[in-house]
C-alpha cells in the first residue's frame, strides 16, 4: 500500500518537474540560439531534441539489458507516432503552427527515410537475411545516417552565420544560459522516469502486453517532454522550436537511440511490428502532405485528424492486445 502512494505521490511530482524543466528548456535554449546567431529551429533539432530524447534511451537500454525486444521496439515507434499524431495535434489545436521551407523539405523527408530504413532492417527476409534481431551491425547503420543527419545541421548552422569561436567564447550570460538548459535536461529526464515508473505500476496491475504498454503508457509517458516543451513554443510564439524538438526527437529515437542499443546487446524484433513502423511512416508522411494542404501550416483541424488518427491507433493497439 504504501510503495502505490509513493508511485502515486512520485508521477505527480514527476509531472510538475516535466513542466518546470521545459520552461527553463526553451528559455535557455532561445537565449542561445540568440547568442550564438543560430535559429530556434536548428536548436530544437539538437540541444532540445537530445534532451527529450533521453527517456527514450533509458527505458531501451534497460529493456535491452533485459531482453525486452517488445519494450525497446514498441518505446520508440510508440514515441514518434504519439509525437506527430498526439503532440503536433495536440499543439496545433492551441495554436497554429507554420513550418519553414528547410523543415518541409529537409528535415521531414530525413525522418521519413529514418522510418524506411528502420522498416528494410526489421524485414530482412525480403533479402533473404533470416534474422529474428536488430544486429549490432545494425546500430552502426543508424548511427551513421545519424552522423550525416548531425553534419547537415552543423552546414545549416554555417550558413546561419554561426561561428564555432562563439561556442568557446563561454562569458557569464552562457554559463547562466547553460546552467539552465542543464537543470532543465536534468528535470525532465527525472520527471519522465517518474512518470513512467508510475505509469507503468498502475497499468501493469490490468494485465496489459508489454508492448501496449510500451507503445502508450510509456510511450506517452516518455513523449511528455515534447508535448510540455512544443506546447509551452508555441505559446510563448517560439514555434521553430516545437516543430523542430518533434522532428529532431523523432530522428533521434530511431537513429540513435535504436543505433546506440543493440551495440549494447542485439534487441529481438517482435513478428508484428512492422504494421506499427507503418503507421509511424504513415503519419509523418501525412504530416509532410498537410504542409501543401495548409500552405506550409499545421491548423486546427489537421490537429483534430491528428488526434482522431493517434485515438484509432490506440483503439487497434487494445484491440490486437
Amino acid at each position: 500500500m504504501y510503495f502505490m502512494v509513493m508511485e502515486y505521490i512520485l508521477f505527480f511530482v514527476g509531472l510538475f518537474i516535466l513542466v518546470k524543466g521545459a520552461r527553463w528548456i526553451v528559455d535557455g535554449s532561445s537565449s542561445l540560439a540568440k547568442r550564438l546567431g543560430v535559429s530556434t529551429l536548428i536548436v530544437g533539432l539538437t540541444v532540445v531534441a537530445f534532451g527529450t530524447s533521453l527517456p527514450e534511451l533509458i527505458v531501451n537500454i534497460l529493456a535491452a539489458l533485459g531482453g525486452s525486444g517488445e519494450i525497446a521496439f514498441g518505446n520508440v515507434i510508440g514515441s514518434n507516432i504519439s509525437n506527430i499524431l498526439l503532440i503536433l495535434g495536440i499543439t496545433a489545436i492551441v495554436g497554429k503552427v507554420r513550418i519553414k521551407n528547410s523543415t518541409i523539405w529537409r528535415q521531414i523527408p530525413f525522418a521519413l527515410l529514418a522510418a524506411f530504413i528502420l522498416f528494410l532492417l526489421t524485414n530482412k527476409m525480403l533479402f533473404g537475411i533470416q534474422s529474428a534481431l536488430l544486429t549490432r551491425m545494425d546500430g552502426l547503420i543508424f548511427l551513421a545516417l545519424f552522423a550525416i543527419f548531425l553534419y547537415y545541421l552543423f552546414q545549416v548552422s554555417r550558413k546561419e552565420g554561426a561561428e564555432m569561436e562563439e561556442i568557446w567564447n563561454v562569458d557569464k550570460g552562457m554559463l547562466k544560459i547553460a546552467l539552465k538548459i542543464v537543470i532543465g535536461l536534468v528535470a525532465i529526464y527525472f520527471g519522465g522516469r517518474w512518470v513512467v515508473d508510475g505509469a507503468v505500476v498502475i497499468a501493469g496491475q490490468l494485465g496489459l502486453s508489454e508492448f501496449l504498454i510500451s507503445a502508450t503508457v510509456i510511450a506517452i509517458g516518455t513523449s511528455l517532454p515534447e508535448l510540455v516543451v512544443s506546447i509551452i513554443a508555441v505559446l510563448n510564439k517560439k514555434v521553430d522550436l516545437a516543430v523542430g524538438n518533434i522532428i529532431g526527437s523523432n530522428i533521434f529515437n530511431i537513429l540513435w537511440v535504436l543505433g546506440i542499443v543493440p551495440l549494447i546487446r542485439p534487441i529481438a524484433i517482435p513478428a508484428f511490428i512492422g504494421f506499427d513502423i507503418a503507421v509511424m511512416f504513415f503519419a509523418t508522411l501525412l504530416l509532410f502532405i498537410f504542409m501543401f494542404t495548409g500552405r506550409h501550416e499545421l491548423r486546427r483541424k489537421e490537429g483534430v485528424v491528428f488526434v482522431l488518427l493517434y485515438v484509432l491507433y490506440i483503439a487497434f493497439l487494445i484491440f490486437r492486445g
